[in-house]
């Protein structure tokens, strides 16, 4: 498949760095819970994790909407859950990318259920193009009009997870 470069590997450490100083200002004297939504997360996830200067718990994910195909099915499915109790303690979801919301809605449904004291979302990507839910990025790595997206994690039908940077498939 074709791709061009949409966001370089030193333009990805510079906003990882930058919202690592965001997140650690942000909750000083907190010890947050980060919650990494598996599998497109895991680069950006360790990467900011080792960045944050506070400290913190961290768990995952994975919830699936997607399958093999360029488009989302609709429907959110849980295929592993977290394992640490969050009741009580503020969360993080650390995702890779927000596309139609529809994964984030369910899991902040789900979190909140457990007690969560507070949820915020952190996202690599917000992309725009097919929002099915009104989810709000608190820390936002880049928003991207369109386009299917791969590297950094993300994937085409578990391709392309490796490229240090982000391209659009074409």
């Amino acid at each position: 498949m074709e791709r061009e470069l949409c966001i370089s590997k030193e333009a990805i450490q510079q906003r990882v760095e930058a919202l690592a100083k965001e997140i650690s200002s942000d909750y000083e004297g907190e010890e947050p819970v980060l919650i990494g939504v598996l599998n497109g997360a895991i680069f950006f996830f360790a990467d900011l994790m080792r960045a944050i200067h506070i400290p913190t718990k961290m768990d995952f994910v994975r919830a699936a909407s997607y399958g093999s195909d360029m488009e989302s099915s609709g429907r959110v499915r849980l295929t592993k859950d977290i394992e640490m109790p969050i009741e009580g303690k503020p969360v993080i979801l650390v995702e890779d990318i927000v596309d139609s919301g529809l994964t984030l809605a369910y899991l902040l449904e789900l979190f909140e259920q457990r007690g969560a004291s507070s949820l915020k979302i952190c996202a690599l990507i917000d992309k725009l193009e097919r929002k099915e839910k009104d989810i709000i990025v608190d820390y936002c790595g880049f928003q991207i009009q369109d386009g299917f997206l791969v590297g950094y994690g993300l994937d085409c039908n578990e391709e392309y997870r490796y490229f240090p940077e982000i391209y659009r498939l074409k």
